[in-house]
C-alpha cells in the first residue's frame, strides 16, 4: 500500500513539474505579441514592450517612443537605457518619463508628457506595464494641451484603448477649462 501511495505521489509531481516546464518554454519561445491601441489621432498605447519588439513597431510606421514606467518595477523588465538603445538601433525616437503607480499621474509628468508629444515625430505609442498609466498620463497631457480633445472625447479614447480615467474627470474638466482660458 505504501509504494501505492508513494508511486501516485511521485507521478503527480511529475505531473506538475511538467505542466509547469511547459508554461514556461511556451512562455520563451513564443513571446506574446503586443497590439498597441489608439487613443488619439498619432498617439498608441500598450503594455510593457520589449527591446525585441521595437522593430515590429517600427514597421508598423510608429516613429517614436515614450516609456512611462520607471525602472526597476520588477526585475526581469527592460530598463529605459536598454529601451533606449533598441530604440535607436530600430530607427525610433525613444522618451523616457517614469510615472510611479498612482491615483493621477503627478504633474511634472504631463507636463514632460506634453512636451514630448510637441518635440516626437507621429505617430508615437506610450508604454507602461498595464497602459494604464500611459492612458491615465495622456488623458491629462491631452486636457492641457492647446486644441485637444474636451472632456467627454479624452474619457471615450481612454475607454476604447481599453483603460479608464476613473477619478481624473475633476481633473481632466479643470485642465480643459484652463486651456480654454489661456491666451
Amino acid at each position: 500500500m505504501r509504494s501505492l501511495k508513494s508511486s501516485f505521489f511521485l507521478a503527480m509531481a511529475v505531473g506538475v513539474a511538467a505542466v509547469i516546464l511547459w508554461n514556461v518554454v511556451d512562455r520563451v519561445s513564443a513571446p506574446s505579441e503586443v497590439v498597441p491601441r489608439q487613443l488619439a489621432d498619432g498617439i498608441w498605447v500598450s503594455e510593457q514592450v520589449t527591446p525585441e519588439q521595437l522593430p515590429a513597431f517600427k514597421a508598423r510606421d510608429i516613429k517614436a517612443v515614450i516609456d512611462l514606467r520607471p525602472d526597476g518595477e520588477v526585475p526581469d523588465q527592460p530598463s529605459s537605457n536598454v529601451m533606449a538603445d533598441a530604440a535607436a538601433k530600430a530607427g525610433l525616437q525613444f522618451a523616457y518619463i517614469p510615472v510611479a503607480h498612482s491615483d493621477a499621474p503627478p504633474a511634472a509628468a504631463v507636463d514632460a508628457l506634453v512636451q514630448s508629444l510637441a518635440k516626437l515625430d507621429k505617430p508615437v505609442l506610450l508604454y507602461c506595464r498595464s497602459g494604464r498609466r500611459a492612458v491615465r498620463t495622456w488623458a491629462l497631457a491631452e486636457a492641457s494641451r492647446a486644441g485637444g480633445l474636451d472632456t467627454a472625447a479624452i474619457e471615450e479614447a481612454a475607454k476604447a484603448a481599453g483603460q479608464t480615467t476613473d477619478g481624473l474627470h475633476d481633473m481632466i474638466t479643470a485642465r480643459v477649462a484652463a486651456r480654454a482660458k489661456a491666451p
